[in-house]
């Protein structure tokens, strides 16, 4: 189960929001998202959390390139809005070159032999795969916070009411608890 929630800066202080991820598949997807919840194009925060197991930052200022900051890499990337944000992260979809592999037709058949499949096999190598390749812990821009009142070190310090004490950090707890 995730939560997300929009945090928009604005001149009266911070406006929460909460959001549906149902529609994004992308990085571009989230920062459109927060986009359309800012003013003047001012720092909206994105929060997405999933069951205390990771929580994710990512920050929105006009159009620079957005800040992301995962507290657990190698956890956010076994689930899909995660996946998103760890694969921009690390540099690249593992899936894209995995697809390309396998246009390439390199599993062992003869053309117009059909293949056989484990799925069972299949879903553990690829599961094993990306877990190799994703480091344990945080990721990201650190100090994604820190002209906003949260040290690095309390960031890394979080834990598992961590979206709660960020808002808190941010003088925007009760706004956040609106959405909650």
């Amino acid at each position: 189960m995730y939560f997300a929630a929009l945090l928009a800066r604005t001149e009266d202080g911070w406006e929460a929001s909460d959001t549906e991820l149902d529609d994004v598949e992308t990085l571009s997807d989230l920062t459109d998202l927060a986009h359309e919840a800012s003013v003047d194009e001012d720092t909206v925060l994105v929060f997405i959390e999933q069951e205390d197991a990771w929580f994710a930052l990512v920050r929105v200022e006009g159009e620079d390139d957005p800040r992301i900051y995962v507290s657990d890499a190698a956890a956010a990337a076994r689930s899909s809005y995660g996946e998103i944000l760890t694969n921009e992260l690390l540099g690249g979809d593992q899936d894209d070159d995995d697809a390309d592999l396998d246009s390439l037709d390199l599993d062992g058949t003869e053309d117009g032999e059909p293949a056989v499949v484990d799925d069972k096999e299949e879903e553990e190598e690829e599961t094993s795969v990306s877990a190799e390749f994703v480091p344990a812990g945080p990721a990201g821009d650190r100090e994604i916070l820190a002209d906003l009142g949260m040290s690095e070190k309390e960031l890394l310090a979080l834990g598992t009411e961590a979206l709660g004490e960020i808002a808190d950090a941010l003088g925007a707890a009760e706004v956040l608890e609106t959405v909650r």
